[in-house]
């Protein structure tokens, strides 16, 4: 089976770079719901096309955010990373005070990010789009 590469070119190259990256909440509290989830994905979005970065995949769980992106070669993952993080910790604090309220910051410090080739692609956009199909382990306290 061939494998159909879409590759990106920019001055002086040609790539294909993708980056699946996750990250949480302070302390992995269930925030991410409702309103504040649906912004969040619009200003996720919003950031990438102002960067020139192509999500292929994108959920926003109640306790992380798992995104698969393609960017440029000159970002490296700590970049990429944290140019989504703190923009949108920024407007999210803003547009809805609770979360400045309940929380010394929105995210966690930490998040994962690992390169892919183009076979590990399609894995993990399968992976990040059926998040909603596992089981989830109630938390000791969760009343919902």
């Amino acid at each position: 089976m061939a494998v159909t590469r879409k590759v990106r070119r920019f001055s002086g190259g040609v790539c294909d770079l993708g980056l699946h990256v996750v990250w949480c909440p302070k302390y992995r509290r269930p925030v991410l719901d409702g309103q504040v989830a649906e912004r969040l994905d619009e200003l996720i979005r919003q950031k990438a096309d102002e960067r020139g970065w192509k999500i292929t995949a994108l959920e926003v769980m109640p306790d992380h955010v798992q995104l698969f992106v393609k960017h440029d070669p000159k970002s490296s993952a700590s970049y990429v990373a944290n140019q989504f993080k703190g923009f949108t910790s920024r407007v999210l604090r803003e547009e809805f005070p609770h979360l400045k309220s309940r929380m010394p910051t929105l995210w966690s410090s930490s998040y994962f990010a690992a390169s892919l080739g183009a076979v590990s692609a399609a894995t993990v956009e399968k992976y990040i789009s059926t998040q909603w199909e596992r089981p989830r382990k109630k938390e000791e306290g969760d009343a919902s």
